[in-house]
């Protein structure tokens, strides 16, 4: 009998994940800031879709014609349905990679994803891919891939060996996945608790037990490093661009002053990314790769990022001046970092230039400018918007999408995220929000209507708020912790989603 596995665990649920690093609109603030010329996506396709939120989003909030491929049936299925209620005509397969890959009817691509897949596959379907890389990606064209690390992943490596063997040799097949993981998990807690010099050596490692869930005790999974991924993709003619996190771009964030000194002084830039893997200890490089590169000349750059747009997406007043990079927490230059948030608390896209403009008052230039954006896109505080022309046409899409999102949250909390027409891709909202805005699709206009709304679906279903981690238990509560949240979101959240465009 085949596996259409293909080795990989297929017996576990998938969560509904959202991957904003796969947004197309992304790359662009990242190539110029690296002084490269980005191209304009016009076709996009990601390689292994999972669930599908993350294509489906982005082919509803933008106007990229998307394909991609899935070999899990279920994840297919449900991802179809996504892109057929928006109805963007993306065409999403259930198929292997070597059968997707060979299609003779897909067109070339500006744009491949490949979110968490990299690392996980057999050397074979490495190698179809990238003979698909060669073949199908334009020139100019860049290709997004995700990956485990050797550095960052290189203390749980043998850990991970020892859950899968014990899933190999101690588990029954007929168990099914969950059960056969969670008994390794087990076991290895036991084996933890004995206190062997593997864990005093590695006092870390306890913790990083529990991220070491199914995927990873699948038989192909093994980190690279960035010089192993760099060689295997030159054969598709990629080379390095830049890193895809935002926050990678500031060293000041991530490396000390003496590591970035040596790595100032490491000619070959591959070289350095292996050497900067190191200093990080980060278990997953987000990098972009592209097929024949053009370096901007510096007012080429100049011009091209001051035309740039970005949104705030988050509330105003709940914007913390600190940040995570790989030395820890960091605190942001109040002086600097509020007039531009206040610039931008009207919620409404503005340019880079305009926010220059703006701010300038304060002796604020426009570098600093550009390094805040970075940082603060990067923090998930801010976004690049996409054209007014763009969002208008994209908006007709997320609505019928965030409609049927809203409509499925009546009975579920999974599908947390809505589409977005000015980004160009989701934007997280939990359930009782979505119901919320429901609630105000359907006519009721104030806050009590809404808290009732909500409440009556939860209590058809025998469900209740839960409130600091206590469920509550009569109606009273129930309702009156729900106009709480309604105010709130009304006062909060509804204004930032009306001017990102999720509002139906």
């Amino acid at each position: 009998m085949t596996d259409w596995t293909d080795g990989t665990v297929a017996d576990i649920d998938t969560p509904f994940g959202y991957y904003t690093e796969l947004n197309p609109q992304r790359l662009r603030l990242a190539f110029l800031n690296t002084g490269l010329q980005f191209p304009t996506v016009g076709t996009a396709c990601e390689l292994g879709f999972g669930q599908g939120m993350s294509v489906s989003l982005h082919a509803a909030a933008s106007v990229v014609q998307w394909f991609g491929t899935d070999f899990n049936p279920a994840h297919t299925q449900f991802a179809q349905q996504l892109t057929d209620v928006s109805a963007t005509h993306a065409q999403l397969f259930e198929q292997a990679f070597v059968e997707f890959c060979s299609r003779p009817d897909l067109p070339d691509f500006d744009y491949i994803a490949l979110h968490n897949i990299w690392s996980w596959m057999s050397d074979e379907n490495r190698a179809v891919i990238v003979d698909f890389l060669r073949r199908k990606l334009k020139v100019g064209g860049v290709v997004y891939v995700s990956y485990n690390t050797q550095a960052g992943c290189a203390a749980m490596m043998p850990l991970r060996d020892l859950l899968a063997e014990h899933v190999d040799i101690m588990g029954s097949r007929g168990q099914g996945s969950v059960a056969r993981v969670n008994s390794a998990h087990q076991f290895a807690e036991k084996l933890l608790a004995t206190q062997p010099n593997y864990s005093r050596d590695n006092p870390q490692i306890s913790e990083r037990l529990a991220t070491l869930t199914a995927g990873y005790v699948n038989r192909h999974w093994q980190p690279l490093s960035f010089s192993q991924t760099a060689e295997l993709l030159s054969a598709a003619k990629l080379t390095f661009a830049c890193s895809a996190h935002y926050l990678d771009h500031v060293d000041t964030l991530n490396l000390t002053d003496e590591q970035q000194a040596l790595l100032d002084e490491i000619p070959d830039s591959l070289f350095r990314e292996t050497v900067r893997d190191f200093c990080t200890n980060q278990p997953v490089r987000r990098d972009y790769w592209v097929k024949g590169a053009i370096q901007l000349s510096g007012l080429e750059q100049l011009e091209t990022l001051r035309a740039e747009r970005v949104i705030l997406v988050k509330a105003r007043a709940d914007v913390p001046l600190t940040v995570l990079g790989s030395l820890g927490e960091s605190a942001l230059y109040a002086a600097i970092y509020n007039p531009i948030l206040d610039a931008l608390s009207d919620y409404q896209p503005k340019t880079i230039e305009q926010l220059g403009q703006v701010v300038g008052e304060f002796g604020i230039s426009l570098n600093q400018v550009i390094q805040v954006v970075m940082v603060l896109i990067g923090a998930g505080v801010l976004c690049p918007a996409q054209n007014d022309a763009v969002i208008a046409t994209a908006k007709q899409q997320t609505d019928k999408l965030n409609a049927y999102l809203c409509n499925k949250a009546r009975g579920s909390s999974e599908l947390a995220y809505l589409a977005s027409p000015v980004t160009g891709g989701g934007i997280a909202v939990p359930r009782f929000l979505q119901l919320f805005l429901l609630a105000k699709a359907h006519g009721n206009t104030h806050p009590e209507q809404w808290a009732q709304f909500t409440w009556s679906l939860l209590a058809m279903q025998n469900q209740c708020v839960i409130k600091e981690g206590v469920a509550l238990t009569t109606d009273s509560e129930n309702f009156t912790e729900l106009v709480i949240q309604a105010h709130a979101f009304a006062n909060k959240q509804l204004p930032i989603f009306m001017a990102l465009g999720i509002c139906f």
